[in-house]
Order: C-alpha cells, then sequence, then structure tokens
C-alpha cells in the first residue's frame, strides 16, 4: 500500500517538472499505471482485511478505494482539451488540485481513524472550491462554490461535536475498536441526537432530498472534472461515513431511522420528478444523482447485510455512469457552447457513435437488467420490501419516474430534428471514446461477475 500512495505523491511531483509540451501525456500514463498497479494489489486483498492503528481496509473501503484509483486518469482525459488553451503554469496547478483531490479522498477511505477521517473529509473542501471557482464556465460559479462551502461547513461542525462526544463515551476513535465497544454509547440519553449530529454531515454530502440544492449548482458552474470528481467520489465519502456510522448503531437507533428511510425514498421520487423538468443537461445529470443517492441512504439505514452490499454495488455503478455521463455531456457542451436540451437534439445524427455512448449510459442510468445499477437497485428494493411491504408503492413510482426522465434525455439530447447551425460541428475525438471506455469497461467486468469486487 505504501508503494500505492507513494506513486500518487510521485504524481504531483511530476506536475511541476514534467516538460510543457508532453505535461498531459505524461501524468495521465502516469495515473493510468497507478490505477492499474493499485486496483490489481487491492484485488489480492479482496477476501482479507487490514487492520493497523492507522489504515483500515475492508469490504467497504476497497470497492471505493479502487473506484477513486481509477476515475483519476479519465477527470484528466476530459479536462485535457479545454485546459490546452491556458498558460502552462495554470495546466500543471489544475492538474496538481486534481491529483491531490483524489489523494485525499484515497486517505479519508483508507483511514482507520474517525478524526483523521474528519479532517481528510473536509480536506477535499478546498480544493473543489478552487476547482469550482477558478475554472467555472459562468459568474454563478462564485454563488456556487458559496453554497459548496456553506452547507458543507454547516453539517461538518455537527459531525466535530459528535466525534468530540464519541472520544469521551468510547475512549477512542478507532472505527475497529469503536465498533466493538459502541454498545456503551448507547446507554447515554443523547444517543440519537448523536446519531443525528453524525449523519447531518454525511446526509447532506450524499445529499439527501431536503439538503441538496448545492449539488445543482455546483455541478452546473464545475468545469468536467469538478463535475466528474463531485459524482464519481466525493459524493461517495458521505455514503462511506454513513454505512460506516450505522455500523455502530443498535437496533433501538434503528426503529428510530424508519421516517429517514420514508424520506429518502420520496426524495428518490420527487428527484425523478424533478430531472423531467429540467432543461439544462448537466442539472438534469445533478439530480439524478441525488435519487440515486437515495436510494443508498435508505439500504444503509436498514443495516443488513443484502441492503449494504446493494449500497456499495449502486455507489461503484453509480460513480461510473454518471461521471461518464459528465464527461460526455462536457463533449457537446465544447462544440456546441450550450448545455440546453433543445439545442444539442439531433446529434445522433452527426456523431453517431456518440449517441451509442449516450444510449449505453442512459441505458445503465435507468438501471436496465443486466447492468450493475441493476443489480444494486434490485438488492436495494429487495431489501426494502422485506423491511416493509408499503415500500414497493414508493419503489414503483421511483422506478417509472427514473425511466421518463432517462428516455427524455436521450430523446431531447439525440433524437429529434438537426438544428442548422449543428451542421458543421467539429466530429469527437478518439481520447473522448477512451475516456467513456475507461467508465464503460469496468462497469461490463462488474456486470459480468459481481464478485469480481464485492
Amino acid at each position: 500500500m505504501l508503494m500505492i500512495l507513494i506513486l500518487m505523491a510521485a504524481s504531483m511531483v511530476t506536475t511541476w517538472i514534467s516538460p510543457a509540451k508532453r505535461l498531459w501525456e505524461i501524468t495521465i500514463v502516469q495515473s493510468l499505471i497507478t490505477a492499474s498497479v493499485s486496483t490489481l494489489w487491492l484485488f489480492t486483498q479482496l477476501h482479507s482485511q487490514i487492520s493497523s492503528q492507522y489504515m483500515l481496509i475492508d469490504e467497504i473501503s476497497l470497492p471505493l478505494l479502487i473506484l477513486t484509483y481509477w476515475l483519476t486518469a479519465p477527470t484528466l482525459l476530459a479536462s485535457q482539451s479545454k485546459l490546452m488553451k491556458e498558460p502552462t503554469s495554470r495546466q500543471r496547478t489544475y492538474i496538481f488540485i486534481i491529483i491531490l483531490l483524489q489523494v485525499t479522498t484515497i486517505l479519508a477511505f483508507l483511514t482507520n481513524n474517525m478524526m483523521a477521517f474528519f479532517i481528510l473529509f473536509e480536506s477535499t473542501v478546498i480544493p473543489t472550491l478552487i476547482v469550482i471557482t477558478r475554472w467555472g464556465a459562468q459568474k454563478e460559479r462564485l454563488l456556487a462554490g458559496t453554497y459548496f462551502l456553506f452547507y458543507t461547513l454547516f453539517g461538518s461542525m455537527a459531525l466535530l461535536t459528535a466525534l468530540l462526544s464519541m472520544n469521551e463515551a468510547l475512549g477512542t476513535l478507532s472505527i475497529v475498536l469503536a465498533k466493538e465497544t459502541s454498545v456503551k454509547l448507547l446507554s447515554h440519553s443523547y444517543t440519537l441526537m448523536w446519531w443525528s449530529a453524525c449523519f447531518l454531515a454525511f446526509l447532506i454530502k450524499m445529499p439527501l432530498y431536503g439538503l441538496h440544492l448545492w449539488l445543482p449548482k455546483a455541478h452546473v458552474e464545475a468545469p468536467v472534472a469538478g463535475s466528474m470528481i463531485l459524482a464519481g467520489t466525493l459524493l461517495k465519502l458521505g455514503g462511506y461515513g454513513i454505512i460506516r456510522i450505522s455500523l455502530f448503531m443498535g437496533d433501538s437507533i434503528l426503529m428510530s431511522s424508519s421516517p429517514l428511510i420514508v424520506y429518502s425514498m420520496m426524495g428518490v421520487i420527487l428527484s425523478a420528478i424533478l430531472c423531467s423538468r429540467q432543461t439544462d443537461l448537466k442539472s438534469l445529470i445533478a439530480f439524478s444523482s441525488v435519487s440515486h443517492m437515495g436510494l443508498v441512504i435508505a439500504a444503509s439505514m436498514i443495516k443488513t447485510e443484502w441492503s449494504i452490499m446493494g449500497a456499495m454495488i449502486l455507489m461503484i455503478s453509480h460513480g461510473l455512469t454518471s461521471s461518464a455521463l459528465f464527461c460526455i455531456a462536457n463533449t457537446s457542451y465544447e462544440r456546441t457552447h450550450t448545455r440546453t436540451l433543445t439545442l444539442l437534439q439531433g446529434s445522433q445524427i452527426i456523431f453517431p457513435l456518440a449517441a451509442m455512448w449516450w444510449l449505453l449510459l442512459t441505458l445503465m442510468n435507468m438501471a436496465l437488467p443486466p447492468s450493475p445499477n441493476f443489480v444494486g437497485e434490485f438488492i436495494i428494493l429487495s431489501s426494502l420490501f422485506h423491511w416493509s411491504n408499503l415500500t414497493i408503492i414508493m419503489a414503483g413510482l421511483g422506478i417509472i419516474f427514473t425511466t421518463s426522465y432517462s428516455l427524455f434525455m436521450f430523446w431531447s439530447s439525440q433524437r429529434e430534428y438537426l438544428i442548422p447551425h449543428a451542421k458543421n460541428l467539429p466530429p469527437t475525438q478518439t481520447r473522448e471514446h477512451i475516456t467513456i471506455a475507461l467508465h464503460v469497461l469496468p462497469a461490463i467486468i462488474i456486470m459480468l461477475n459481481p464478485n469480481f469486487l464485492f
């Protein structure tokens, strides 16, 4: 593991010493090598748990580590076209911040101490804020950055208070030791408030419907790398925190989580309805993330082995699918300079191969069998039905509206008549197809053999 971290640190150093003409090629190849080495090494740890005073790798953190390593190279590939026009110093800074953000996320998934996790959890805020406010395309990026900062800090204060309380009650913040001794904490009268304070920060990060207002703004105003990292890995920090904390929960607290499960399922339906009303392509994809993460929250609250596995599969498949959707949406934006769906219609006629990617990603996003999204959602919905038969109504409505907005997105952006101004657009590049393929191939591998990762 130390070797992999050294490779990531070397990538950060390489950013500043590489020749300007070969900057992107060197950093992307180095990221691919790091991703390949780390993935192969982590696969050897599939059926074992690595635990020490500072580091923990188990069945929860391992898939998220692989996802974070793997998405670094596609993120840089997708950004190359736009950043090549900027001065070399800004290109180096941009690449450095992206790699720093991924390293911080990896360390957050690796740590065995909740306070260290909190520090690393918060350390992702500043690089993300810089990416949004410095490289965002429109003037509203400052407002988006403000929303992102204050929503995150509001939840973080509650989380910090809860962790200090946990340290006082248990005498440790180690994830392994706290899990074994958490029964002592359950005897305190303020237990429910403690869990609520912990969950608030993670529910904002996911985000839960109602606490999601920062996400569409951040996605719409962020450059492609910011959107890909937000959807691919940063939202998963919230899911990881919820699953970790929920494993400490006793059955008495689980009974109190029933309203949250019902509310998150309502959020799935409402977010899917909002998706059908969007005219901005990136905003539609952002609201779809809110809908999918609602299922993850509900599954994490049920806290059965079946539901946790479904939540993990859906987080990984959503990280790949949503990141790819933002990437392919960026390819359209770079050519048309618009994200309005009515101005993108008819693209299938001039970009047939890109339309094939659009169709594949849309079908994966709507959880068509046998995609990994379907596997995750099927397991979650089975767990919800076992928890309460009435959830079949909300699940059914969620599936209907998810299918509706997914087909609406594909039809509005690819079908209909071609707008005259689009006839002279440049063709798609091999770099863009490779970027999408790096998202789709892992999803296909998971689809063929889910046991390969879970």
